[in-house]
């Protein structure tokens, strides 16, 4: 079976590219980035550490990779494929949609087509739906129908901690022992047989949700009161009690919604926050609270990971105290190196605290949730302070 991946970094080769492979898949890494392309070609294999401190080191093999701006040889690789798997960043996926239209193109010229399944692996809710429709932009209208029938998008959640790398090997990666890869079944076409390693369900909004408000809003969480407490790393925020404390209010408010919403069981979804909070205080992890908390403009939009949370509490009647004060943190995160952050300190200083918040996270200014946020972002001391 022959899988090409859409991004050869770290969470293409130490997540989906060694789960694809213990399962049996030949992986063709497709990336824009030389050096990975170069060394992978040459060696066809790579190294994973697991982060729990035994020091072992999996091997991966029965790897290539082919230049991503080589656009008809990536097209020429989606046509044979078995299956095509993307980690690349949801704001990336556009730069990508191109060329694979162009091997489904060369794939549904075919007699008998072969059914593909495309799987975005991001950290987006709905990226492989957002994915079919850039491919679709780009497919003549000739080819829909077989399109339709022949191609399937199903919506994927993934979670593994890949912090940024620092090795001398420039393809050896080191992950956290946990991961979760779960597929929308509903999606997928008859006769595909399942990747060992990954869960399969029907309906996969819960269990997106219950990542992106619990290990994503528990992230950055303690990356921005990390960063505001002079924290380098989430670790070192984690270890600090107070931090700690805040980072389970806020999942206590976000579970709050999700047993709500979902019908998640109480105890098992206090043990699932239990597993988040002890992961990113993981020791053998080192995860800089500046990577973490980068791009706070997306981070803070209407439909993400602490503004969709607390909307949904508002709705409700539950408590979103803790999420507004995550939001006040991320505003508070003046990291000059990020253009976001950047963003936002200027529009602080340019319009004003009400306006800013209006523009990020879409609350009007009468609005409770941006009342709740100007109190406690003026009650915060910024970070120079801390």
């Amino acid at each position: 079976m022959k899988a090409v991946h859409f991004g050869a970094g770290n969470i293409g080769r130490g997540f989906i590219g060694l789960v694809l492979s213990r399962a049996g898949y030949d992986v063709t890494f497709s990336d824009v980035n030389d050096t990975l392309v170069d060394a992978i070609q040459s060696r066809h294999a790579y190294t994973v550490s697991l982060a729990d401190g035994s020091g072992e080191k999996i091997q991966v093999d029965r790897v290539d990779a082919i230049d991503g701006k080589n656009a008809q040889l990536v097209a020429e690789t989606v046509a044979k494929a078995d299956l095509v798997t993307t980690a690349v960043g949801v704001h990336i996926l556009k730069h990508i949609a191109g060329a694979l239209a162009q091997g489904i193109a060369l794939r549904l010229q075919a007699e008998r087509p072969a059914p593909l399944h495309v799987i975005a692996c991001e950290n987006a809710i709905g990226g492989s739906t957002q994915l079919k429709e850039l491919v679709l932009g780009h497919l003549p209208a000739e080819l829909h129908d077989a399109f339709g029938r022949y191609i399937a998008f199903p919506d994927a959640a993934v979670d593994r901690i890949v912090p940024i790398q620092h090795h001398e090997d420039p393809l050896h990666v080191t992950v956290e022992p946990f991961y979760e890869w779960v597929i929308d079944r509903s999606a997928m076409l008859p006769g595909f047989p399942d990747i060992e390693g990954v869960h399969y369900v029907d309906g996969l909004e819960p269990y997106i949700e219950r990542k992106l408000f619990t290990v994503n809003t528990g992230h950055c969480t303690a990356a921005y009161h990390g960063y505001l407490a002079g924290r380098r790393t989430i670790q070192e925020a984690m270890a600090s009690q107070p931090i700690r404390a805040e980072v389970r209010a806020v999942l206590e408010e976000t579970g709050a919604v999700l047993i709500r919403k979902y019908d998640f069981p109480a105890d098992e979804h206090a043990r699932y926050i239990d597993k988040i909070l002890d992961r990113f205080a993981n020791p053998y992890l080192s995860d800089e609270v500046e990577r973490v908390g980068r791009s706070p403009i997306r981070k803070l939009s209407p439909n993400d990971r602490l503004a969709r949370p607390a909307l949904l509490a508002m709705e409700y009647g539950l408590s979103y105290a803790h999420l507004a004060e995550a939001m006040a943190a991320a505003l508070r995160f003046d990291n000059k190196d990020d253009a976001e952050a950047a963003e936002i300190q200027q529009s602080l200083q340019a319009e004003g605290l009400s306006a800013t918040i209006a523009r990020y996270t879409g609350l009007a200014e009468e609005h409770p949730i941006h009342d709740e946020v100007v109190r406690r972002y003026e009650a915060m001391r910024p970070r120079e302070q801390a």
